[in-house]
């Protein structure tokens, strides 16, 4: 399996795009409408904004989503032990943030959010009809009214050499949402599984976006479009003393869509959040 790479301006993108959907739950898009030098400012402001002391004026509330997370409340990876080498922020237009680096973020958001809808009206297009007569409502109507989509702004840190045995970045897992559009890092390390269990390497090219299918889009489709699992390794060598800044948006249905059998993404959300985090979701 390679995850295809494609041209969005191309004339057969859209169907080259679900192609690799329904393949590999994954594809990289090149020549997209996500302006480079913005992901390329937003990566280093927020990296400043890790590096200094501000960020812990923005720890969230008792039952918050929105905010700063420090390394110590890092997710565990459904079936590991050890917490994920990571610190992050969750950014939603609606909740705290930083005056200055969220500028930059709603830029990013807004892109994001574009780009996510637009794909997401490609895969609803190019689904068979024996797949989309199973669907709720059409997949584009679904992320009407959102307060859910996300932007997660991570940083890895570079490895000090004390890790505990055995952990890493981010260990394998899926995302919860429908759809993540991931502007190519500024460091490499992101790979995908195939049905074999074989890992390959993302490609993160300057100015391409990777697109992955989340266990939302999975269940609304009945496991057409495959939740791949995804991870990324630990660096080696020099690449090791460097930080690594991922700002993936995550595309969420609204809270009461249901997605699909009775399920509400709420629901859906709530659950899985539980499960990773073993925290309780409120509305």
């Amino acid at each position: 399996m390679d995850v295809a790479v494609v041209d969005y301006r191309s004339a057969t993108a859209a169907r080259d795009f679900t192609r690799s959907l329904r393949e590999t739950g994954f594809a990289v898009l090149v020549n997209h409408p996500i302006d480079y030098s913005m992901v390329q400012r937003l990566q280093s402001e927020w990296l400043d904004f890790f590096r200094s002391e501000r960020k812990w004026d923005f720890l969230p509330g008792d039952g918050g989503q929105d905010g700063y997370r420090p390394m110590e409340e890092a997710e565990t990876a459904v079936g590991f032990s050890k917490k994920d080498i990571k610190e992050y922020f969750h950014w939603y237009p609606w909740g705290r943030q930083p005056e200055a680096e969220s500028r930059v973020a709603r830029e990013m958001y807004d892109s994001g959010f574009s780009l996510a809808a637009e794909l997401l009206s490609w895969v609803e297009e190019f689904t068979p009809t024996e797949i989309s007569k199973q669907f709720t409502m059409p997949l584009s109507e679904m992320i009407n009214g959102t307060q859910r989509t996300l932007l997660r702004i991570l940083h890895y840190p570079p490895l000090r050499g004390d890790e505990p045995e055995g952990s890493v970045r981010a260990a394998a897992h899926q995302d919860i949402n429908m759809i993540t559009v991931l502007p190519a890092s500024n460091e490499p390390g992101l790979q995908v599984r195939d049905l074999t269990g074989k890992w390959h390497d993302v490609p993160c090219d300057p100015g391409s976006v990777a697109i992955n299918a989340g266990d939302m889009l999975d269940y609304a489709t009945g496991g057409f479009y495959p939740s791949t699992t995804h991870q990324v390794i630990n660096p080696t060598g020099d690449a090791a003393k460097r930080s690594r800044v991922s700002t993936p948006l995550f595309l969420h249905p609204a809270d009461d869509v249901v997605v699909a059998k009775g399920t509400t993404a709420f629901e859906f959300l709530r659950d899985r959040i539980k499960q990773i985090a073993g925290v309780e979701l409120q509305k």
